[in-house]
């Protein structure tokens, strides 16, 4: 379940591009890409972003809840880590991770498409 579905890809940096999220690496983006940290989508991004998903793809989000993944709302000390360091770095992605512990990851869209359900 590493590949992800090449329309899936396309509607990520199709999206990121659009509203000008972040530039991203096409070759990075896999099933293990967290939404919130690698792509820094969240807060009301992510709800919007969603929103486009399940239009796009038409998958029924109606049981969709935050409350298995927990909602995220981004970290300041990562913001002030990728800004000094950059986020390309192994280590500052590792100290990102352990300062926010991202759940909501491209995998569980992908498993979204498959199944009909964003759940």
């Amino acid at each position: 379940m590493d590949q992800l579905s090449p329309q899936l890809k396309e509607f990520i940096i199709d999206y990121c591009n659009r509203y000008k999220v972040k530039a991203v690496d096409t070759s990075a983006i896999d099933a293990n890409t967290s939404i919130d940290l690698d792509l820094d989508i969240y807060d009301i991004e992510i709800d919007l972003f969603l929103a486009e998903f399940a239009e796009h793809f038409h998958v029924d989000r109606s049981k969709f809840s935050w409350y298995k993944y927990g909602y995220p709302k981004g970290s300041t000390r990562v913001r002030m880590l990728k800004t000094l360091f950059g986020y390309k770095r192994p280590w500052v992605k590792k100290l990102a991770v352990r300062c926010y512990k991202p759940r909501f990851k491209a995998g569980i869209l992908q498993q979204a498409i498959e199944n009909g359900k964003l759940v």
